[in-house]
């Protein structure tokens, strides 16, 4: 990720520096300095025609920026949302799970972490909860519902047999 603004910063100073004010100040003075109207017209066309390049590279760069910034950021409605959701699947898992003091502390201390001060704080502070709760909550999804179905004694039972 990191990279990848870096890229991004590379290419929007790069466009930035190409089409300063004095930049584009001094081509229209050579273009207004032509003798022929064909000749100005041509270098009026030609400036106008890179700053709609540049205008269109920079609205690319501003949609990869905001992409990045959608990737890691959670906006305000959508940390309620989450708490109150997750707040009810973590419930519902913990239902399914064997009744463990630890396995419901744990739960419950989940619970306190999503909410919306805490998860707005850690946020500014660079926390990207997409990749650090989103992807462990996939993975215990993912296994308590294999071996409430068995499928993991399933993927053994045919690995067992093929070796044979």
């Amino acid at each position: 990720m990191e990279e990848k603004l870096i890229t991004l910063g590379m290419s929007l100073a790069e466009v930035v520096s190409r089409n300063s004010i004095s930049f584009v100040g001094n081509k229209m003075k050579l273009a207004k300095e032509k003798k022929d109207l064909d000749s100005q017209s041509l270098a009026y066309s030609e400036i106008i025609n890179n700053l709609l390049q540049d205008k269109e590279e920079l609205t690319m760069i501003a949609r990869e920026y905001k992409q990045a910034y959608e990737q890691i950021t959670i906006s305000d409605e959508d940390i309620v949302y989450l708490h109150n959701t997750l707040s009810g699947a973590l419930e519902i898992l913990n239902a399914f799970s064997p009744q463990k003091e630890d396995s419901k502390e744990a739960m419950e201390t989940m619970i306190k972490l999503l909410n919306k001060d805490t998860l707005k704080t850690m946020q500014l502070l660079g926390f990207n909860y997409k990749e650090a709760i989103g992807q462990p909550l996939t993975e215990v999804c993912s296994e308590t519902i294999k071996n409430k179905l068995g499928i993991k004694n399933i993927k053994n039972t045919n690995k067992n047999q093929s070796k044979k």
